[in-house]
């Protein structure tokens, strides 16, 4: 049964035993976000974190790490707690095969409870607003939904976009964002600013968590998250209009803000923990001017740590980035096995293929850097054989060590894009990117002293499973 709302996963977690509710009184720093910090460390079933007893807030509810380990994940999905991360994506790539499912409008949103409008609409008298890293320029937004249109073509729904994107607050009816040029909604502020206009936006809060999902998934320009959503849930997402700007948001949020970001008009932003491990520095991103919010009755304010990985971020934008990637990759090399992107936001993908030709995997790895992803964030890739896991770190690791000779099968390429936030960049947006080549060679490509390779008994797999089943019962 798919969640409807924010408060119905956190139930479902709690059933579960996936969620940690912290009674104690804690401080808002540095306690909640070390707490969110250290929360992936339990494991592949860490739970998500809910404090409501926060010094200096009354009323304060905060959800952390909803989506911060694979038991959570897969909880998301509807799948068992115990399904493993290779069995996730699979899934993950079953249910793309059943987009598009259109969404389903509903009457009576859950956010429509209460309403702050114009001079009212004061951010902080609706959200406990807490920093995540010590060295972060102000509070963020960092898990809402940015829902935005196609201003050339508004009533394209394939046009219109839903991603996350890190939102810090500058005062109580003003907030900065950061869209990556290679994202769908810098291409709809540029739009707008050179038709001389503000672009509308609503940002929704507190979301049931396969939009979380399908808004962090690197999808192509005219594909429609909702759709997507549809398909991952098993069932139509139930959407709502947002009153001031009409834009279709979810109908369960806790929060929509509704606004626009002012043409032309850019302030400092950051710096900010990312995703990449470091801190990114202050630069001039364009300003949302709020107009309106719309909230439940006392609001749960999901927040989502990012910091060293493996955080939160790392499981919510694993299975998400390594299907589209597999699904485009496919259609033009139907050879591509499998694919993985989970480590660092896809900063490094590992592809396994099966091979025409010579060079066919250098082929490969080229067009796994002209995807929307990989416009904007693989610097890496890593081909392997077809009987080489991507997923099997020791099985990647034993192909670089046995397959890549640097002689020719390193392929850099110059000056390419990348988002600013990629710390290895010299020019920020800017870099060198890599096409490692562990494949074995094969005609016309004549290279290395490859014998016959040593392959798994036949009886191995049925050993295995004894071996499973004998270890269970000690």
């Amino acid at each position: 049964m798919p969640y409807d709302d924010f408060r119905g996963f956190l139930q479902a977690l709690r059933q579960e035993g996936q969620l940690l509710h912290i009674t104690d009184e804690v401080m808002p720093e540095p306690d909640i976000a070390a707490a969110a910090n250290a929360a992936p460390r339990l494991g592949d079933h860490a739970p998500a974190l809910y404090f409501d007893n926060v010094k200096g807030f009354t009323d304060a509810r905060i959800a952390l790490n909803v989506h911060g380990s694979w038991a959570n994940h897969a909880l998301a999905l509807g799948l068992p707690k115990e399904t493993g991360t290779k069995e996730q994506v699979e899934e993950f790539i079953r249910r793309w095969d059943t987009f598009p499912v259109a969404p389903e409008w509903r009457e009576n949103p859950l956010w429509a409870e209460n309403t702050l409008e114009g001079e009212d609409a004061d951010i902080f008298r609706v959200l406990p607003l807490i920093r995540l890293n010590d060295g972060d320029g102000g509070f963020y937004l960092d898990k809402a939904a940015v829902v935005s249109k196609d201003p050339a073509d508004p009533g394209n729904s394939g046009k219109q976009n839903v991603g996350i994107y890190r939102i810090e607050v500058k005062g109580r009816r003003t907030l900065a964002i950061q869209p990556v040029p290679m994202h769908d909604i810098a291409q709809h502020l540029h739009t707008a600013e050179e038709r001389g206009e503000d672009l509308p936006v609503a940002i929704t809060l507190g979301n049931e968590p396969v939009i979380s999902i399908v808004a962090s998934t690197p999808m192509e320009y005219e594909q429609n998250e909702y759709e997507l959503a549809g398909a991952l849930r098993g069932a139509p997402a139930p959407l709502a209009r947002a009153p001031l700007t009409g834009l279709p948001v979810p109908w369960g949020s806790e929060v929509v803000i509704e606004g626009v970001i002012e043409g032309r008009k850019r302030e400092i932003e950051g710096p900010f923990g990312e995703f990449t491990g470091h801190y990114s520095g202050g630069r001039n991103m364009p300003v949302i001017r709020v107009d309106r919010i719309s909230y439940r009755t006392d609001p749960v304010f999901e927040h989502l740590y990012l910091g060293m990985p493996w955080t939160e971020v790392d499981y919510l934008i694993a299975a998400n980035t390594c299907v589209p990637l597999y699904k485009q990759l496919r259609r033009d090399f139907p050879e591509v096995q499998a694919v993985n992107a989970m480590y660092t936001h896809g900063l490094v993908v590992i592809v396994s293929t099966k091979k025409r030709y010579g060079g066919f995997a250098k082929a490969v790895g080229m067009r796994v850097l002209t995807t929307p992803h990989g416009l904007g964030y693989a610097a890496t890739v890593i081909v392997v054989d077809e009987d080489v896991d991507p997923f099997n770190l020791p099985q990647v690791m034993w192909a670089l060590s046995t397959k890549m000779n640097p002689a020719g099968d390193l392929v850099q390429i110059p000056n390419l894009p990348v988002l600013e936030l990629a710390p290895q960049a010299v020019t920020p947006g800017i870099t060198d990117k890599l096409i490692i080549d562990a494949t074995t060679p094969v005609a016309p490509d004549s290279r290395g002293n490859y014998g016959t390779q040593v392959r798994d008994l036949p009886e191995a797999g049925e050993w295995l499973a004894r071996l499973r089943k004998l270890a269970g019962t000690r």
